[in-house]
């Protein structure tokens, strides 16, 4: 007898619970339905379901995120880096306590080399005496990270190699979860032919259709939760996989389900009490903006070079969101005006290579650059802001705009020769933003503590009672 079996997937929602309480009520539905028509129905996350940046998820250190992935009874999850290395070791240790699913990362060890006790490489679905279903995970190996975490992360190819081995004679098909990215998918595909889906994540990648490389069906459902996947796989009388099929469903679309909304209001309503904490009481107002000198991100620059025990520090603008005012500073305001999952770091860069990104950053186009990813929450660069040590000579120039003429590193003119200590975040480490910082050969990362960390550090010290 034919059958279909239907698989759902979903990726990089990164605590963005606007669209949440839409993909439980399809979610829900769609489960009735299937269990009416006495049809299979498997339901995937493949990682990056917890960002930071979300009340929610920071007050509770993730724990309500795995939470919401229960109430939809989710068969299988693997973890993203935002589960992976925004969260400090003991609470990723932590994060899946009372998960009602298998969490699945074949690449993640401890420091001594053994698994952790909630994570497994793989897992097997039983359908059928006659038809069993292999899944992976798999998650990105940003190997420095995951070590000054206390993780070893290993190379997601050489682990899939032996796990294929141990599994293939097991099963009759197989999925990988993998939170690599769509151009490792492809590499994948093209390289291991035992894979028969392969449900992706990371680079929010979005396959209406989905994609066929050889044998292997690609899939990706966006962000946000923006698009739910969904994959049909008919099965023959022989209990063999005769067609696979992928599309998306549009959340936008959708019907919200209340019960869902009202929860969210519920736990937004615990994590802002979780987080009134007080962290200082300010005695002044600490002014923002964006494009022009103000105190608050003076403050923060100054905080990078004393924490990274930097020759400077630099930040932009724009990581802060909003001012802080005379008064009581609590986390919850911290968490409001630097939601990012960001950490700070050290980059030595020679002179000559600090000044030209001193040059670029002062440029309009830097300023006002709208990026998105990369670690940053917030809407708009900003200009660069450095610490006292950093000083300039300009001059107003024919496009009536002052230009940089002359930079003085503590008291002295910048010497193109000489190594330089920059206190500054990762996110300038990542991407193109600036290629002199992306290619510097030393830099040390600082985990895990965030920017609102250093600043909750910094204000605790300067407002002392």
């Amino acid at each position: 007898m034919k059958r279909t079996i239907y698989i759902y997937h979903t990726n990089d929602i990164h605590s963005h619970f606007e669209n949440w309480p839409k993909m439980v009520s399809f979610l829900k539905q769609q489960r009735k339905i299937h269990q009416q028509r006495n049809e299979t129905m498997l339901l995937f996350d493949i990682g990056d379901f917890v960002d930071r940046f979300h009340l929610i998820t920071e007050a509770t250190n993730g724990k309500a995120n795995v939470e919401l992935l229960n109430d939809l009874g989710y068969d299988a999850v693997t973890i993203g880096n935002n589960e992976g290395i925004t969260l400090p070791h003991d609470h990723l240790n932590q994060l899946y306590e009372k998960a009602a699913f298998p969490v699945l990362v074949a690449n993640l060890f401890k420091r001594s080399g053994e698994r952790p006790k909630w994570a497994q490489p793989y897992c097997i679905i039983e359908l059928s005496n006659t038809f069993k279903i292999g899944v992976i995970g798999l998650t990105i190996h940003f190997t420095k990270f995951y070590e000054l975490l206390g993780w070893t992360i290993e190379n997601p190819f050489d682990v899939l190699k032996k796990v294929l081995t141990e599994l293939k004679p097991q099963v009759d098909f197989i999925i990988l979860l993998s939170h690599l990215g769509i151009h490792e998918d492809e590499q994948i595909a093209e390289m291991f032919t035992d894979i028969d889906l392969i449900l992706g994540a990371h680079t929010h990648h979005l396959l209406s259709k989905g994609q066929y490389i050889r044998n292997t069906l690609l899939c990706g459902a966006g962000k946000y939760g923006e698009y739910i996947g969904v994959v049909k796989l008919q099965i023959d009388e022989q209990e063999r996989v005769i067609k696979k099929e992928a599309s998306v469903i549009k959340t936008a679309e959708l019907q919200e389900c209340q019960e869902a909304k009202q929860k969210l209001e519920n736990l937004c309503r615990q994590s802002e009490k979780l987080l009134d904490e007080t962290v200082v009481e300010l005695t002044e107002d600490l002014e923002l903006h964006w494009f022009a000198p103000s105190r608050f991100p003076k403050l923060l620059a100054e905080a990078l070079k004393e924490w990274c025990n930097g020759d400077i520090g630099m930040v932009n603008a724009g990581v802060l969101l909003e001012p802080l005012y005379k008064g009581i500073v609590t986390k919850k305001d911290l968490h409001r005006i630097c939601p990012h999952p960001i950490n700070p770091c050290k980059v030595y860069l020679r002179g000559d290579e600090l000044k030209e990104v001193i040059l670029q950053a002062a440029t309009e186009r830097m300023k006002t650059l709208q990026i998105k990813g990369l670690g940053f929450r917030g809407k708009i660069m900003g200009q660069m802001v450095y610490d006292e040590g950093v000083q300039f000579e300009t001059e107003m120039m024919n496009d009536g705009l002052e230009h940089i003429q002359h930079i003085f590193i503590n008291g002295e003119p910048i010497d193109l020769e000489k190594i330089y200590a920059v206190a500054t975040i990762d996110m300038f480490t990542f991407g193109n933003l600036y290629p002199e910082i992306r290619r510097a050969e030393r830099k040390e990362y600082y985990m895990p503590e965030f920017l609102r960390d250093v600043l909750a550090w910094k204000l605790t010290n300067l407002y002392k009672t």
